[in-house]
């Protein structure tokens, strides 16, 4: 079981001091669910975590060993599925897959899973919104790294696609530490064990939809 710990992240854009603090421990087998308003700074925290984004301060450390974001990226620690879509539209699926596994254990892991394998012949351009996400959560998630982070994998997909990465990301989890930014909160709430609340550049744990409320992420009207 591998403990990935984050120390005081922050950050600040001119003026605007965007992450004041922000810390949290999570270990494999779970699954972390960060919450914020738009421009809260949740993809930004992804981003300094993966080392994309060289400003900010932050500190991680994995089993007590202290990194460098620019050097987790090497270590194959930690994967990052990033907002929008990264992979090819004009590709079929089948011939993606060797571009990213090169061991054939890996690529029969995804070529034959279920939902995949019917889309085998088609250009990643023909697939749906949901298909897209899918396949690429189902591409990063076969990385070889203990922590997955996921910067809305929910958003604009059809409900299906929405339970089959649920199941997919529970599947996962077994193996792996899993953080999840995402504006559809009852699907996070749904699959994650410990969650975050980014307000007012603070990082403030929260148990439940209550919790939400109470710390005005959603209106006290919100079903």
């Amino acid at each position: 079981m591998a403990d990935l710990q984050l120390h005081s992240a922050a950050i600040s854009f001119g003026e605007k001091e965007v992450l004041k603090e922000v810390s949290f421990s999570l270990k494999t087998g779970k699954i972390l669910g960060i919450f914020g308003r738009n421009g809260c700074g949740k993809s930004t925290l992804l981003k300094m975590i993966f080392g994309t984004l060289k400003k900010g301060s932050v500190n991680i450390s994995i089993d007590s060993e202290n990194f460098n974001p620019s050097g987790i990226i090497s270590a194959e620690r930690i994967a990052y599925l990033p907002q929008h879509s990264f992979i090819p539209k004009n590709i079929k699926v089948r011939d993606l897959i060797p571009i990213y596994f090169s061991e054939e254990k890996k690529q029969d892991a995804i070529f034959y899973d279920p939902l995949i394998a019917k889309l085998a012949a088609k250009k990643v351009g023909e697939l749906s919104l949901g298909q897209i996400r899918y396949l690429e959560v189902l591409l990063v998630g076969n990385l070889n790294h203990d922590f997955l982070m996921l910067d809305e994998p929910f958003s604009m997909i059809e409900p299906l696609y929405k339970i089959e990465i649920k199941n997919l990301l529970n599947k996962l989890k077994v193996e792996k530490g899993i953080i999840i930014t995402d504006h559809y909160y009852q699907d996070v709430l749904d699959i994650s064990s410990q969650n975050l609340l980014i307000k007012d550049g603070i990082g403030i744990p929260v148990k439940s939809k209550a919790d939400l409320k109470h710390l005005e992420y959603l209106s006290k009207n919100s079903i």
